[in-house]
């Protein structure tokens, strides 16, 4: 009985560390910003011109 308890706490353990790491890499992945929200940023800081933000949006639409 003292084995069995010992395994499933240690199965236990291990599936709390996994979820957890993966849950943590989800929310990394959520942060990430899009294309699109890339270009939007770009063009808002005037690093690109507004004829070059319309052609690589209609780029990004295709």
């Amino acid at each position: 009985m003292m084995m069995l308890f010992w395994i499933l706490a240690i199965a236990g353990g291990a599936y709390a560390v996994a979820e957890l790491s993966r849950r943590g890499r989800a929310q990394e992945e959520e942060k990430k910003p899009g294309a699109l929200e890339i270009l939007q940023e770009r063009y808002a800081r005037g690093e690109i011109s507004k004829e070059e933000y319309e052609s690589r949006k209609r780029d990004l639409a295709s």
